[in-house]
C-alpha cells in the first residue's frame, strides 16, 4: 500500500451470487484517499456506491482485488479486527439516524465510548465536545422523539464524530432531510472536516451533498466512469 494513503482500492471486484450465477457489483476499481479527503462515490442506484462503502468500512470483503485501511489489509482481518478498526478509527453515517429511542441524546452519542472504556469523566467532555460540534449541546438531555429530522441527523454525526475518528463513512446522509436540513448538516461536516482532518467519503446521488465535495468519483455499473477534483461550490460558515 501506498503510505500516503489512508484508503487503497486495489483491483477491487465484489460478486454476489444470484441464482445460478454471481452478479458483480464491483468491477476492477482502482482508487486512493488521503487523509482530510471530502470527497464522494455518486452514481444512479445500483451503481455500487454502498456496496464500495461497505467494504471500506470493513462490513463486507473483496471477491477479488485488495482494500487497505489505515494501513490494514481488509480482508486478512479477523471478526473482532475488523470491529477494533470501527470501534477506534472510523466513524459511520446512515440514511436512518438509527438512534436509540429509550436513551438520551448524551447517551446516544456516548455509546461508542463505553466500548473503548473511557473513563467517566473522557466520556462526558468528549460527548459535549461533539454536541458542541453540532450545536445541541443544549439538548443532551433529550430523547430522540422529541427531535426533528435535521437534528436526529446532526446527532448521528456527533455520535459519528465523539471518538474523533480519521474516516468518516457516510452513506446517502441527506436523504431524508429538506433542503434547509441538509445544507446544515452538511455545512456541520465541512467545517469538521476543515478543523480535525478528518477524511469524509460519502455515497450520494444527492446534488446538495454534491455541491460541497472536493472530489467525486463517478460510479457506473461497478465501475469508476470518472474521478475529478472540483473547486468549492459552497461557502462554509
Amino acid at each position: 500500500m501506498d503510505h500516503n494513503s489512508i484508503i487503497s482500492v486495489e483491483n477491487l471486484t465484489k460478486k454476489f451470487p444470484t441464482g445460478d450465477r454471481d452478479f458483480a457489483a464491483l468491477k476492477d476499481v482502482n482508487l486512493k484517499f488521503s487523509q482530510g479527503e471530502f470527497a464522494g462515490l455518486v452514481g444512479p442506484s445500483g451503481s455500487g456506491k454502498t456496496t464500495l462503502l461497505n467494504i471500506i468500512g470493513s462490513l463486507d470483503s473483496p471477491t477479488e482485488g485488495k482494500v487497505s485501511v489505515m494501513n490494514k489489509d481488509i480482508s486478512s482481518l479477523s471478526h473482532k479486527e475488523s470491529a477494533h478498526l470501527r470501534n477506534l478509527h472510523l466513524g459511520f453515517i446512515f440514511q436512518v439516524y438509527n438512534l436509540l429511542p429509550i436513551y438520551t441524546v448524551f447517551e446516544n452519542v456516548e455509546f461508542s465510548l463505553l466500548l473503548q472504556k473511557r473513563t467517566a469523566a473522557e466520556r462526558k467532555k468528549a460527548v459535549m465536545e461533539a454536541l458542541e460540534w453540532v450545536g445541541l449541546q443544549s439538548f443532551a438531555n433529550k430523547k430522540p422523539a422529541k427531535l426533528s429530522g435535521g437534528e436526529g441527523q446532526r446527532v448521528a454525526i456527533a455520535r459519528a464524530m465523539v471518538k474523533r475518528p480519521a474516516i468518516v463513512l457516510a452513506d446517502e446522509p441527506t436523504a431524508n432531510l429538506d433542503a434547509a436540513n441538509a445544507h446544515i448538516v452538511m455545512k456541520t461536516m465541512k467545517k469538521l472536516n476543515s478543523e480535525l482532518k478528518t477524511t469524509f467519503l460519502f455515497a450520494t446521488h444527492d446534488e446538495k451533498v454534491m455541491s460541497y465535495l472536493d472530489r467525486m468519483i463517478r460510479l457506473e455499473d461497478g465501475r469508476v466512469a470518472e474521478d475529478e477534483h472540483v473547486e468549492h461550490k459552497k461557502e462554509v460558515l
